[in-house]
């Protein structure tokens, strides 16, 4: 989002008090934000808010002293991608049938930019079949319109109307303004841990939180990638426009694994897998006693190997993570070589900075021809950005 020229069109609902949020992570994640409004949002939200906000002034009328003559045709012709969250029923309507009777609706009408509409309106207002035909109508003309959520409304009714989460909107204009070099590509990413029962009400399991997993499965659908995530149990909500298997168990997340891996391009292995899982399951709680306890374990099935035994025949890109306490470059070249990866992924965990439990990460990226690069200490959605570019060029070099 670096740079980028973003114009959030704010209009006269309730939801308007969420739009400051979306300035705000905006501007966070780096883009230059304008925001125009219409007169009745003014009556929700003052303009000064987006001001502070966006640092910059806020048009709200055609004539008014902020606004330059031909700002109406400048504004959403030079921008990357028009936002207009919430989009009341009045606006949609007027988009879809071409009426421009104030800035916001007649610089939309003349913008080239995309255009993220993020309806938000009482559920009987959204669902009248005259509102239902205006959306269908700016999609088919290439607008792309966010679904609103169900849930409590303004209007103390229940039901679909709410607007988007200003993260989801923001993750759904990122996915908009990325370039799409993973376009046609099928990615499959696992991610978080797995668990063993021991009995009913414990079990074994390791610190993996999924974080880079998920940065990953984003970052690939950003790119314009079919993804596919499988991830075991995490406290994370799932990227917008994954396909997503919830698993438990090593075993169960072997069986979608390779469900779902002979239609995939690319398969990046970023979960952590137990190696080992108790023998036996107890069927009711064990109780504690004075003696000592004996957990037997016996080996989990090795889910990377056999998709590196399964490639041999396919072209299929391969990657691998390592996540080592030590010998960190010589046990991840080791597990390159025996599990016929293309790359693999080497990182420390033992550091506090990077790896698990972490948001940022430091890792290395090993190759078959036996380089070796490092990748500086970065957020994990960034390092997500900067291994997906090393999958593209060695699947672009034919692996």
């Amino acid at each position: 989002m670096k740079d980028k020229k973003i114009v959030l069109g704010v209009t006269g609902g309730i939801a308007a008090y969420k739009a400051a949020e979306l300035v705000r992570l905006l501007v966070k994640a780096g883009a230059e934000v304008k925001v125009a409004m219409t007169s009745h949002a003014t009556q929700f939200v003052t303009p000064l808010t987006f001001e502070a906000l966006s640092r910059n002034k806020v048009i709200t009328d055609m004539w008014g002293p902020e606004t330059a003559p031909m700002d109406h045709i400048t504004l959403g012709q030079d921008a990357d991608l028009i936002i207009v969250a919430p989009a009341t029923a009045n606006f949609i309507g007027k988009l879809a049938h071409g009426i421009g009777d104030d800035f916001l609706s007649t610089m939309v009408l003349a913008a080239t930019a995309r255009i993220l509409l993020c309806p938000a309106m009482n559920t009987q207002m959204y669902m009248n079949p005259a509102v239902q035909d205006n959306l269908r109508i700016l999609k088919e003309r290439g607008c792309t319109v966010m679904d609103p959520e169900e849930g409590g409304l303004a209007c103390r009714t229940e039901g679909t109307g709410r607007l988007p989460e200003p993260p989801d909107i923001v993750e759904e204009a990122l996915a908009l303004v990325t370039a799409k070099n993973f376009s046609g590509l099928r990615v499959l990413i696992t991610a978080g841990p797995t668990i063993e029962p021991i009995d009913p009400v414990r079990y074994i399991t390791n610190r993996s939180t999924g974080k880079m997993g998920f940065a990953l499965a984003k970052a690939a659908r950003m790119r314009g990638a079919e993804v596919t995530l499988v991830s075991g149990p995490t406290h994370l909500k799932p990227p917008r426009g994954v396909s997503f298997l919830s698993v438990n168990t090593a075993e169960e997340m072997r069986e979608s694994v390779l469900e779902k891996s002979r239609a995939c391009e690319v398969i990046i292995k970023a979960s952590a897998v137990l190696d080992y899982r108790p023998r036996e399951k107890a069927l009711h709680k064990i109780k504690k006693t004075e003696e000592s306890q004996t957990l037997e374990l016996v080996r989990n099935p090795d889910i990377l190997g056999e998709l590196g035994r399964m490639k041999r025949n396919t072209r299929c890109l391969l990657v691998g993570f390592a996540a080592e306490t030590q010998d960190l470059i010589g046990n991840a070249a080791e597990k390159l070589k025996k599990k016929n990866l293309d790359l693999i992924i080497a990182n420390d965990v033992s550091r506090q900075d990077a790896g698990f439990e972490s948001d940022t990460n430091a890792v290395k990226v090993l190759y078959r021809d036996g380089r070796v690069e490092d990748l500086p200490l970065a957020t994990k959605d960034d390092v997500a950005d900067l291994l997906l570019d090393r999958i593209k060029q060695v699947w672009e070099a034919g692996l």
